[in-house]
């Protein structure tokens, strides 16, 4: 792993580049910079998430995914570098099959909405399949390992499903969306 940073500001970034964990230096507007970014600002979300009240089970979900973004962007941030695994895979599918079996199937399109966890929760889906993007982005101009795409593409599903379980656990439901609105 890289250097441990030990102070904060080192004006090293004045000149509009920053440093990647194998010591070389990119511009800021670089497609693995964004990419990071985006991981960290999802990372961001899911810490305001943590601060509503939900049920142990999905918070300790929540805590493990962010361990692992942090460990995402530890591989973005040194090309060539693997942290994201089969296992990180692994345990996003068995959330997603736990999860999946507590709530009914959808008949309907559901609004982000609903309570204010369920609706934190949908703000760190769209801003997860934001980092897809990203991620996808830069796998077109370097070589990265698929593990981050596969990762942030099952977590975004994760995301939805614990969107709806949040509902649930407020005492409410999903919000549908209404097709053939009436406007008023």
């Amino acid at each position: 792993m890289g250097n441990r940073l030990s102070k904060i500001t080192t004006r090293t970034g004045d000149d509009g580049t920053t440093g990647l964990g194998d010591g070389s230096r990119v511009r800021k507007d670089n497609a693995r910079i964004a990419a990071i970014g985006e991981v960290d600002e999802l990372n961001s979300h899911i810490g305001m998430l943590l601060c509503e009240d939900m049920p142990d089970d999905v918070r300790g979900a929540l805590i493990a995914i962010q361990h692992d973004l942090f460990d995402l962007g530890g591989e973005l941030c040194i090309p060539g570098h693997a942290m994201i695994s089969d296992e990180h895979l692994a345990r996003i599918d068995g959330w997603l099959l736990h999860y999946n079996a507590t709530i009914p199937p959808l008949q309907e399109f559901i609004l982000p909405a609903g309570s204010r966890p369920a609706a934190l929760a949908h703000v760190c889906r769209t801003v997860c399949r934001r980092a897809e993007r990203s991620i996808v982005a830069l796998g077109q101009v370097e070589q990265i390992n698929t593990a981050p795409r596969r990762y942030v593409n099952r977590l975004s599903d994760l995301l939805f499903v614990l969107a709806r379980v949040l509902n649930r656990t407020d005492g409410g439901s999903d919000v549908l969306w209404h097709h053939q609105r009436v406007a008023g």
